[in-house]
C-alpha cells in the first residue's frame, strides 16, 4: 500500500547501494534505481527503473517488517535491472536496431524459477543430507547441526564455482567497481576514477553479507526447531524463510550504521571475507560505469553532491520524471 499525497511518509538520508549487472552497475537510490551499461560499442548508457511504488510503503519504517518488503524488492527490481543490461550489452537487434528486452511474463517465470532453484538447493538439499545423518545415528540436535554446516557450505561452493566462470567473473569486477563507488560516495570524496579507485571492493552492506547472515541464521533458527513430523520439518524451512530475512535485514542495516563496534566488525569480519569471493579489482573502464550509475542515481534524486574540499558544490539537475 502507497500512502497519500495528505500524509507522506518523511523522508529519511538514503543509504545508496545497488548490484552488479551484465557489463554494468546499478545504483539504488530514493525513488529511482540508476543503471549504467557498457554497450557493445564501448559507449555508457543510462537507463533507470521507478521505485517510487516500493519507497513510499509504510512498511517499508517498521522493524522486523521492512525486511521482507527490501527482500522483495531487491528480487524484483534486480530481475528487471539484469533483463535491462542484458538486452542494452548485447549486439543490436539486426532487423530493428534496437536492444530486445525481455517480457514481464519472461521475468516472472525466471524469478519463479529462481526462487524455487534457491529454496530447493540452499534449504531442501542440506536438509537431505541431515536427515542421512539422522538414520546413522544421530540426535536431533546433531543432524540439524550437520544441515546448518553443509547449507553453509553448499552456499560458499556455490559462490566459489560460478566464481571460476568468465562471464561471473566480469561481474564480480563491477561489483568490486560498485562497493567502491558507493564507498567513496559515503566518504564525500570526488567520483573519479582515481579516487574511487583508492576505496575497499568489499562493503558492509553488500548483498554477499546479507545472503551469508541469512545463512548463519537460518543455523542457528533452524536448531531449535523438531524435526519431526515431517511436515514442520520441511515446512518449517520454507515458511521462515521470510522471517529468517528479516532478522538478517535487521542485523545488516545495524551493522552498516555502526560500523565501529567492536562485536558489529567482530561479527562481520566473515561477511567481508566472503565478498573475496564475490568481487574483483575492477578495471578502469568499470569504475567509469559504477561513477556513472551513482552520479546518476544522485541526479534522479536531485542530491547536490559536494566532495569534500570542493569550493564549489557540483550542481545537479532536478529529478527527472518517474
Amino acid at each position: 500500500m502507497t500512502t497519500s499525497s495528505n500524509n507522506p511518509v518523511p523522508e529519511r538520508p538514503v543509504l545508496y547501494g545497488g548490484q552488479a549487472v551484465v557489463e554494468g552497475v546499478m545504483i539504488r537510490g530514493r525513488d529511482h534505481a540508476a543503471i549504467a551499461i557498457r554497450k557493445d560499442d564501448k559507449s555508457i548508457v543510462r537507463r533507470e527503473v521507478d521505485l517510487s511504488g516500493w519507497s513510499r510503503m509504510r512498511t517499508r519504517r517498521i522493524p522486523w517488517i521492512r525486511g521482507v518488503v527490501v527482500l522483495a524488492e531487491t528480487l524484483i527490481v534486480g530481475m528487471k535491472a539484469l533483463s535491462i543490461s542484458a538486452a542494452e550489452a548485447a549486439p543490436p537487434d539486426e532487423e530493428t536496431g534496437e536492444p530486445e528486452e525481455f517480457g514481464k511474463g519472461s521475468m516472472a517465470v525466471m524469478l519463479f524459477l529462481s526462487l524455487v532453484a534457491g529454496i530447493g538447493i540452499f534449504f531442501l538439499a542440506p536438509l537431505g543430507l541431515s536427515a542421512l545423518a539422522e538414520r546413522g545415528g544421530a540426535n536431533e540436535i546433531t543432524a540439524n547441526i550437520v544441515e546448518g554446516i553443509a547449507r553453509l557450505l553448499i552456499f560458499v561452493g556455490y559462490i566459489w564455482l560460478i566464481g571460476r566462470m568468465e562471464d561471473i567473473r566480469r561481474v564480480f569486477g563491477y561489483h568490486g567497481a560498485e562497493h567502491m563507488a558507493v564507498a567513496a560516495h559515503e566518504a564525500k570524496e570526488p567520483l573519479t576514477v582515481e579516487s574511487v579507485r583508492r576505496f575497499p571492493e568489499a562493503h558492509p552492506r553488500c548483498g554477499t553479507s546479507f545472503l551469508m547472515t541469512v545463512v548463519v541464521v537460518s543455523i542457528l533458527l533452524f536448531i531449535l526447531i523438531p524435526r519431526e513430523p515431517w511436515w514442520l520439518l520441511i515446512g518449517s524451512r520454507i515458511v521462515l524463510i521470510p522471517f529468517i530475512g528479516a532478522i538478517s535485514y535487521e542485523l545488516i542495516r545495524y551493522a552498516g550504521t555502526h560500523p565501529t563496534q567492536f562485536l558489529v566488525r567482530l561479527f562481520g569480519a566473515p561477511n567481508l571475507w566472503l565478498q573475496e569471493l564475490t568481487t574483483r579489482p575492477p578495471d578502469d573502464d568499470m569504475i567509469e560505469v559504477a561513477i556513472e550509475a551513482m552520479n546518476y542515481a544522485l541526479e534522479l534524486d536531485g542530491v547536490e553532491y559536494k566532495p569534500a574540499g570542493s569550493a564549489v558544490p557540483e550542481s545537479v539537475p532536478p529529478p527527472a520524471d518517474g
